[in-house]
This record gives structure tokens, C-alpha cells and sequence, in this order.
């Protein structure tokens, strides 16, 4: 701080010091950061004695900034000098970054005395930023005698390595020249956003270097040339040398061999400076990050493979060798009046990386949050982890999404698993209900089979501000492990990027609240929530780099929260979920353009002898067996060996999970099992898709009765109706369990216009008729699932179900993606969906697009 008053006795917080009377500054130095002082400035007895003025000030908060490294691997030019500027590991809120030289001698080798940055006068410097000199020249000349500022960034833009002296302009300051031979130190100063006005943090000193000589110029003949020639020529001569002999070492060193790396951090550098993964590959990397460089996605396959070869052992390996990172602080998180606020003592909150609340007048504490800042992909605090609200924190988290400006809140839990709490509900089921200071009103839910999505108004007390927010909610996450397949959850973290401005605030993740202090099984805002956001980082880097650098991301992830990607399993399941994001791509289509992708669709890929369609649909499974996972259970009968077991399975829809059972045409030893299926899981539609005999064979069973009743084994099926449609047949059904007299009817859509060669001609009729069959489920309200049969179960059967989830996700999205679709029908069910289908998907789906003519959108 300094001072300009005449008088030499300065009194502050029980302290006097004395100040020579002929200075017109003065630094404070040893003050506490982010504290008021309140300075008296008196002059001793009898030289006008008593108070002479008073000034109040408040420290900057207490932030460090470490010191830029002289980068002595490269010179761009011979006049310049490269440093590496560092990562900025503070969460205040920083304006702007300066980049200071600090002269330490002048041209005639006088030697400057040198002070710290907290030290030195910083006022003449901080003129520059204000009011700039015009004059070039006396500029210059200022330079020489000064410190000066060479270059602005902003956060967003620091960039890793900076190249002094080549006279571009930065931020409106003018890297102006090297002076040669001129020794130099530079540091960083950091701009506060503050409302107390302007605020600085500055870093410590690089180490001294000695600006390079440029090219000599000539010199006229006169006395004494002799003694500037010689000496200059005999260091040339040198220099020469030295840089000859490094030229040699450096040849042989790069025909060295070494180990495998994709690029060396300086070129990684180089490419994308602003990426915090990187930075922390150059700034502060660990052992485990040396020796486990980013992969190219070309590499993926075979680099997964290895991992997962004998038993997953270097897979094992190599998630035990990441770095805990447990050496940092966490003292506002073991603060007696914060402690309450945590779920469980050690799921705390790095102090370095801590969200700070905006503080409440009077209430102790209340600037505290379980929640950490975690950098995402080239950008800072794209993200905050955080534990699952307390019913006592809500107010805390509504005020966290208010202050950060967040648009998208992700919940990776159920409220319940295993009938177990969870996650506090955080949100009110219907109306507004009011958390602390803020206002939180639910305007709409929408349950879909594996997320739901609500859509929440915020008001703050005393502001006029309404903001909305939504919730995404995964609800397919198991209760032990991780989901079998990754395609859900990749459509699911779609579905909030696509959702999420570009202009918000963090996206605020969180899981449940488990923990086992046996096995360290702790999910507080860091498994599955690091789960995500290692996943979505890795997806951005994909776009921008074909690379993926799972371990460097999830290292640097567990030095701003601990715990985070918590089990060896959750590591696996961010291997394969990028490696199926990479093999798929992203196949989603706006439905007002899926015309002009056909269109793409139907060319010959260049080098390839099939269309594009057949290459997303080339992989075809042939085993038509249910997986164990999904298949619909039977209810055992005693005594009978396999009673359980029906060809069929759970197949998921778009906004109901197990929303159909896929199945093949019943066999005439299979017809009881079938009814049994219908009664036990309360499917009460059912559609077939096939004639009885196709091409001269039998394609199904008549599984139900013509005319009069007929009993099936403890069910009595009664017929009731009969309607002939255009293109199909209804079948009502009154059944019956003998056992007990419970009565139900069932109805059963035979779709009759399927040719027994090829697909229909036109599809619109079939979508008709898909139309009619959930129409007719909503109007009698019936909640079990549809069961959809054909001859194999797997054909005909995905056709009806993929278009049913791709029309409906249409209307509410007006998106399509029928690759992602299928994918997850072949999940539950194999071979679902035959080689020719995707053609009369499509091409339907381009004819009913235009009756669309309200589409909903999340």
C-alpha cells in the first residue's frame, strides 16, 4: 500500500511505523490479506503535532499466483525471450492477467536493486493501464529506466508459453523489443474483479535472464575499434561453439529412442495453451502423467484391449497408480459451524478450489458449500461437483445455481435405490416452494425411460429477476456398479449439452450420498458425477484434438475435489463409452433436415462398394436368444425344470422403461407360456406382425381362440370382438385366471399388410397403425407393456418399436437419430432390426414429418 502524506509516523491495527520524511510513498508491508486497515498518519511532537490524516483500505484477498519459468528449451527469435506462464489455481474471480518486465540494470551495467513485486512502487506501472504514452520513442526511453507492461490477457486467453520482445500488440500493450544485454525479470499481475475497488495480486520474480544480443551492426572505423571488435568477435566465436555442441546433443538425443508419446508437452502446448489438463502437464505434472500420454482415437480399440487383457490387470494398474491428491487444505470444510453441512467427514471441499457463496450479514459461515470448481475441456470452472443437497443446504444449493448462473443441474441418482434415501429432494413435486433466499417453482416434468428432465423457475428475494432451470436427472445408472452399456448414458449427456446455453454458468453435477467406510465406497458428488464430466471433457477434446487423455483429466479432476471417478469399474465404463462414442459417432438428425441426410446416406462413400446406410447398420447380430439381463421372467412352477424361461425381452421406450416385451410368434408348445407372460406382467396390447404362414411356412402359432372360449393352462381366453381394418385386424379378448376369477381384456393388433417378401410399399400406413396402438394403450390407461411379436422377435418386431420411440422422441425433440435407436434395442435384445429396415425408417419417417406441425422441445 502506499502513502503520500508528508508525515512520518503511520499507526495501524496497534502498530506505528516510522517513515522518512523526505519520502513521498511509503509500503506497508506484512499486512493480513483481505483485511481493513485504517491508517493514521501523524507528525512527531513539535513539528505540528497530532492527527493529519487518516486513510482506509482493504488487502486483496489472500491469492497465490505462482512464478513464470524462463522456457529455456526455445528462442522463437534471437530477441526474444520465451517464459511459461502459469496456471491460475485461484477460483476468485480474476479481470485481467498482466505480464510485467522489470528491468534490473541499465545499458551502462549499473545494477538496479531488486525488489519483490509486493514490494516494489507499483503505481507508475499501474499509469499503463489507465493512460498509455503515446510518443513511441519516449516510451522507450521510459522502458529503460522502469518496469512496464508488455501484454493483457484475460483468463479465458492466457497462454501457456509467452514470447517476449516481438513487438505485437497484446491486449492494447505493445510487447516492445528487448533492449540486448540487458538483464531482466518479469512476474505476473492479476487483475481482481472486486467491489472494493481496484485489487492486485502479483506473482513472484522469474529468474534473471539476460536479453540476447541481435544482429551487430557495423561500425565505423575509429580509434580503439580494435577493443570492441576483438572482444565481440571472441564471443561470437564462443557462442558459436556452445551452440554448435547443443545443435549435436540435441540431434543425437532425438534420434534416441524413447518411449511412445503422441506429442511432447511443448507441442501439446503449442496447439492448445489454454487447456487446463495441459497446462497441468507442463505446470505440475505427475510421475503417472509422464508416462501415460493422451491416446489417439485411432489407437483407442487396441489401447483398451491391452488394458483389459488378463483380467483388466493394466487397467487395474494404471487407475491405483492416479495421483489421490490428498496433500491440499480443507479448513473451511472442518470449521465447526461448516461441518453439519457435510454428508460425511471426509467428502469435504478443497479450500483452493471451494465454490464461495456470497455471504449472509451475521450468519457464520454462510459463505460454505460442499461443492468444488473442476475444470473442463480448454475451459475453467466448467463444471461444480457437489454432494447431494441436505435437507438443511437447499437453500445453499438453489443459492449456488442463482450465484453461478448455472443453466443445466445434472443428477446422477434416484431419490431411492434398493429402498434406500439417497438424495434429499431438493426440487417441490408440484408448485413453488421457497429454499432460503430463493424462489424454486417446478414449470414441467418429462419422464423419459432411463432421464427425466424438469424444467424450474428461480427467484431470488429482492431482485426482479425470474431465471429458468432445468434438471436432467439419469435414472438407468444400477444400484451397484456401472450400466452395462454406455448408450443410454451417452444419449442422456447429449441431451444436457444440447440443452445447456453456451453462455451459462457451470453445469452443477451431483450423485448420491453412499458411502461404506469399510471399503471406501463413497458417492458424495464424485463417482458417477466424475463419471460425467471426465466423459463430456474427453468428447470436446475428441472434437478439437482425436485424442482422449482419461488420465490426465481424472488426475487433475482429484486436485480439485477428492475421490473423483471413485472405482476401478467407473474408470472402465470412461474407456468404453468414449470408445462407443468414437466407433458411432453422433448419428442424430434434426427431423426438418433427415431429407438431406438420406440424401448423404444414399451415396457411395468413396473407396467403399456400399451406401452409407449399410455402413451404420453393417454390424448385424444372428443370436436371437434373450439376454439374461432383459429377458421377461416367468413366475417358476414348482416341480417344473425351466418354467421361468419365454423366448422374450424388456425392451425400453422413449418416456417408459420396459415400455414393450419384444418376443417371437408363440410355438404351439410355447402358446401357454405366452398367455402367462401377458397376465403376469399386465400387457394388455399386443401386436403381431405376421401372417400364420408366410412363403409356405409357419411363421407363428395361432395362439389365441377363433370363435369359442379356450383355457391355457390357468387362464381361460374368451373372444369377444373382431374388427377388419384397412390394414389390420383387432382382436379383443376377455382372460381369466381360473385361480381366482380376475378378469382383464386384452386387445391385439395383427398388422396385415406386410408383403411376405421385402417391406411394405409405403409407410405411411404403418405408422398409422403405430399411432392407433398407443393410442388406444392411452386411452384405457393401461400401464404394462406392449408385446410385439413377428416370427423371430427381432425384425419386424425393432422395425414397430424403433419407429414407436423415434416418432415420439420427434414430437417432443424434433430430433431423430434411428442409428442410436437401434443401438439400443440391439443392447436389450440381439439382432434387432434386419439389414433392409432402415430404408423404410427413414424414408416413412421423411413422410410424416410435415404432419407434425406442433413439435415440443426440451
Amino acid at each position: 500500500m502506499y502513502l503520500t502524506s508528508p508525515n512520518v509516523q503511520v499507526e495501524y491495527n496497534r502498530q506505528k511505523m516510522e517513515v522518512d520524511a523526505r519520502l513521498k510513498k511509503a509500503v506497508i508491508p506484512n499486512l493480513q490479506p483481505d483485511t481493513s486497515y485504517d491508517f493514521k498518519i501523524t507528525a512527531p511532537e513539535g513539528n505540528m503535532g497530532g492527527l493529519r490524516h487518516r486513510i482506509t483500505a482493504k488487502t486483496s484477498p489472500p491469492i497465490t499466483i505462482r512464478r513464470p519459468e524462463i522456457d529455456q528449451s526455445r528462442r522463437e527469435t534471437e530477441a526474444t525471450v520465451t517464459i511459461i506462464l502459469p496456471l491460475l489455481e485461484t477460483r476468485m474471480p480474476v479481470k485481467n492477467i498482466y505480464v510485467v518486465v522489470v528491468p534490473l540494470r541499465k545499458t551502462r551495467g549499473v545494477i538496479r536493486h531488486l525488489k519483490s513485486p509486493d514490494e516494489m512502487d507499483l503505481e507508475e506501472l499501474l499509469k499503463d493501464i489507465s493512460q498509455r504514452q503515446k510518443d513511441s520513442r519516449q516510451q522507450k526511453q521510459v522502458d529503460l529506466r522502469r518496469a512496464y507492461i508488455t501484454a493483457r490477457f484475460t483468463p479465458e486467453t492466457l497462454p501457456a508459453f509467452f514470447s517476449l520482445g516481438d513487438q505485437l500488440d497484446y491486449g492494447g500493450f505493445e510487447n516492445r523489443a528487448l533492449e540486448p544485454g540487458q538483464e531482466y525479470v518479469f512476474f505476473i499481475l492479476a487483475e481482481l474483479n472486486s467491489t472494493a475497488g481496484r485489487m492486485y495480486v502479483a506473482s513472484p520474480y522469474t529468474d534473471k535472464v539476460i536479453a540476447p544480443d541481435s544482429d551487430p551492426q557495423p561500425f565505423d572505423a575509429g580509434d580503439g575499434l580494435i577493443w570492441v571488435v576483438g572482444p565481440v568477435l571472441a564471443v561470437v566465436f564462443i557462442i558459436c561453439i556452445v551452440i554448435a555442441i547443443l545443435l549435436y546433443k540435441n540431434k543425437r538425443k532425438d534420434s534416441e529412442p524413447g518411449t511412445k508419446s503422441l506429442l511432447s508437452n511443448a507441442e501439446m502446448m503449442a496447439h492448445h495453451p489454454t487447456d487446463p489438463v495441459e497446462m497441468r502437464r507442463i505446470n505440475f505434472q505427475t510421475p503417472g502423467m509422464m508416462s501415460h500420454p493422451p491416446i489417439p482415437i485411432s489407437e483407442l480399440a487396441e489401447h483398451i484391449e491391452l488394458l483389459k487383457a488378463n483380467d483388466n490387470l493394466r487397467l487395474s494398474q494404471e487407475y491405483e497408480s492416479i495421483d489421490p491428491s490428498q496433500q491440499f487444505t480443507w479448513e473451511h470444510s472442518n470449521l465447526e459451524v461448516n461441518k453439519p453441512k457435510n454428508r460425511y467427514a471426509n467428502v469435504i471441499a478443497y479450500d483452493h478450489t471451494r465454490v464461495i457463496l456470497a455471504p449472509i450479514d451475521g450468519i457464520l459461515g454462510s459463505d460454505y458449500i460442499n461443492a468444488n470448481y473442476i475444470d473442463g475441456y480448454r475451459k475453467q470452472n466448467a463444471y461444480i461437483a457437489t454432494q447431494g443437497p441436505l435437507a438443511e443446504t437447499f437453500g445453499d444449493f438453489w443459492r449456488m445455481v442463482w450465484e453461478q448462473r448455472t443453466a443445466s443441474v445434472v443428477m446422477m441418482t434416484r431419490l431411492e435405490e434398493k429402498s434406500r434415501i439417497k438424495c434429499d429432494q431438493y426440487w417441490p413435486s408440484r408448485g413453488t416452494e421457497t429454499y432460503g433466499m430463493t424462489q424454486v417453482t417446478l414449470l414441467d416434468t418429462m419422464e423419459l425411460a432411463t432421464f427425466c428432465v424438469r424444467t424450474i423457475s428461480l427467484h431470488k428475494s429482492g431482485s426482479s429477476e425470474r431465471r429458468e432451470v432445468r434438471q436432467f436427472q439419469f435414472t438407468a445408472w444400477p444400484d451397484h456398479g456401472v450400466p452395462e452399456y454406455p448408450t443410454p448414458f451417452l444419449n442422456f449427456l447429449r441431451r444436457v449439452k444440447a440443452c445447456n446455453p453456451p453462455d451459462a454458468g457451470p453445469i452443477i453435477v451431483h450423485c448420491s450420498a453412499k458411502i461404506s467406510y469399510f471399503c471406501l465406497s463413497i458417492s458424495a458428488g464424485v463417482g458417477r458425477t466424475g463419471c460425467f464430466i471426465v466423459i463430456d471433457a474427453m468428447l470436446e477434446r475428441i472434437r478439437h484434438e482425436r485424442t482422449v487423455d482419461i488420465y490426465g483429466h481424472v488426475t487433475l479432476m482429484r486436485s480439485q475435489r477428492n475421490y473423483m471417478v471413485q472405482t476401478e469399474d467407473q474408470y472402465s465404463f470412461i474407456h468404453e463409452s468414449l470408445l462407443e462414442a468414437v466407433a458411432c459417432g453422433n448419428t442424430e438428425v434434426a427431423a426438418r433436415t433427415l431429407y438431406s441426410y438420406m440424401q448423404k446416406l444414399s451415396k457411395v462413400e468413396p473407396g467403399e462398394h456400399v451406401i452409407g446406410m449399410e455402413l451404420e447398420f453393417k454390424n448385424r447380430l444372428v443370436n436371437i436368444m434373450p439376454y439374461e439381463t432383459t429377458r421377461v421372467c416367468l413366475q417358476p412352477i414348482r416341480g417344473l425344470e425351466g418354467s421361468d424361461y419365454i423366448n422374450a425381452s424388456y425392451i425400453d421406450g422413449y418416456r417408459q422403461q420396459r415400455g414393450y416385451i419384444a418376443t417371437q410368434g408363440p410355438l404351439a408348445e410355447t402358446t401357454e407360456d405366452f398367455w402367462r407372460m401377458l397376465w403376469e406382467h399386465n400387457s394388455t396390447i399386443v401386436v403381431m406382425l405376421t401372417k400364420l404362414r408366410e412363403m409356405g411356412r409357419e411363421k407363428c402359432h395361432q395362439y389365441w381362440p377363433a370363435e369359442r372360449s379356450a383355457r391355457y393352462q390357468y387362464f381361460v381366453v374368451d373372444p369377444m370382438a373382431e374388427y377388419n381394418m384397412p390394414q389390420y385386424i383387432l382382436r379383443e379378448f376377455k382372460v381369466t385366471d381360473a385361480r381366482d376369477g380376475q378378469s382383464r381384456t386384452v386387445r391385439q393388433f395383427q398388422f396385415t399388410d406386410w408383403p411376405e417378401q421385402g417391406v411394405p410399399k409405403s409407410g405411411e400406413g404403418f405408422i398409422d397403425f403405430i399411432g392407433q396402438v398407443h393410442k388406444t394403450k392411452e386411452q384405457f390407461g393401461q400401464d404394462g407393456p406392449i408385446t410385439v411379436h413377428c416370427s423371430a422377435g427381432v425384425g419386424r418386431t425393432g422395425v414397430f418399436i424403433t419407429l414407436s420411440i423415434v416418432l415420439e422422441r420427434m414430437r417432443y425433440e424434433g430430433a431423430v437419430d434411428i442409428f442410436q435407436t437401434v443401438k439400443m434395442l440391439r443392447t436389450q435384445r440381439p439382432a434387432m432390426v434386419q439389414t433392409e429396415v432402415p430404408s423404410i425408417t427413414h424414408c416413412d419417417l421423411m413422410q410424416r414429418i410435415e404432419s407434425f406441425t406442433e413439435v415440443k422441445h426440451f
